[in-house]
């Protein structure tokens, strides 16, 4: 298999397209001193973010997102819990996804 000059200016371009829009805000804020009320609203954007994300993904199964055969649903109640508790997102995060393995393994 050959790859052309073209695809890897493709490829190049569309990594650098992504890339940079990520990058270049964390390094220019990361070398600032933001004021305090700017750290305390950023502190909360991972849990905003999550949580949107959650949402999304439990409550948008159609009328069946209560049933027992969402294995969603399910995930969610340890992985809310473990968020409640330890206010970790890795945590939180680790638990939803060995969850939702489990159960999809599972059933």
């Amino acid at each position: 298999m050959s790859v052309s000059r073209e695809f890897l200016w493709i490829l190049i371009g569309t990594a650098a397209v992504t890339l940079i829009p990520r990058t270049l805000p964390l390094v220019l804020i990361s070398r600032m001193k933001l004021p305090d009320y700017v750290m305390k609203f950023l502190k909360h954007v991972p849990l905003a973010v999550m949580t949107a994300l959650v949402a999304q993904s439990v409550l948008t199964e159609g009328e069946e997102w209560m049933s027992p055969d969402n294995s969603d649903w399910l995930a969610f109640f340890p992985t809310l819990a473990v968020a409640l508790l330890t206010r970790s997102l890795l945590l939180t995060v680790v638990t939803g996804v060995v969850s939702a393995a489990l159960l999809a393994w599972l059933f």
